[in-house]
């Protein structure tokens, strides 16, 4: 049976729960003829990655999927790029703040996501579930990840695949912000599983 490992990060910025880790936590354990390994990972520069690529060492998974939360947008969003830069004035959850530091000194400039996130759009596009493409993980600790991600893999697994996806916040989290775009956590469940049973 094939792998993927499935990512969530935990609660940051003072919020209780992250719906990356909801969700991760939340999708099926076997979908087709894939095992789902699930991990939590830190808010914290560099420490994220450790702890992901140490997980692909022991897994040996044949593809990556990284989770996280995006407050903001209205959308399922999987990045088609990552960039080598950590620069965001909040802190992570050790309280660092990072400012025009290179992920990697002697990485590229950029990662390219190396599975299909036109053919993820269209999936969960087909479940009337709002997604698109985004062309910027941001420069914070999600970033950061899967730019660490596909930096080891290109170096020590080329032939694991990986993206990074953004969720919207849950309606838990906005009901003191009725401004703010959520989506069900249910729904990012399905979307999440479409995805790998139609990309994967």
């Amino acid at each position: 049976m094939k792998k993927l490992l499935l990512t969530g990060f935990e609660p940051f910025g003072g919020e209780r729960i992250n719906p990356a880790l909801e969700a991760v936590r939340s999708v099926k354990n076997t979908i087709g003829s894939l095992q789902i390994v699930k991990l939590q990972v830190p808010v914290v520069y560099r420490e994220a990655g450790r702890v992901v690529c140490e997980a692909m060492e022991k897994e040996k998974p044949d593809a990556i999927i990284c989770i996280g939360q995006a407050g903001g947008r209205d959308a399922v969003t999987p990045e088609r790029v990552a960039i080598n830069v950590m620069d965001a004035a909040s802190p992570d959850n050790a309280g660092q703040v990072m400012t025009d530091e290179l992920i990697e000194t002697d990485g590229p400039a950029a990662y390219f996501a190396t599975l299909p996130v036109k053919q993820m759009v269209k999936s969960v596009q087909e479940k009337a579930i709002p997604c698109r493409i985004s062309n910027t993980a941001g420069t914070y600790v999600c970033n950061s990840l899967i730019y660490d991600v596909l930096h080891y893999a290109r170096r020590n697994m080329p032939h694991v695949k990986a993206c990074f996806i953004h969720v919207p916040h849950i309606p838990e989290q906005t009901q003191d912000k009725p401004q703010m775009p959520s989506l069900p956590l249910e729904k990012i469940v399905e979307a999440i599983e479409a995805i790998i049973e139609n990309c994967l």
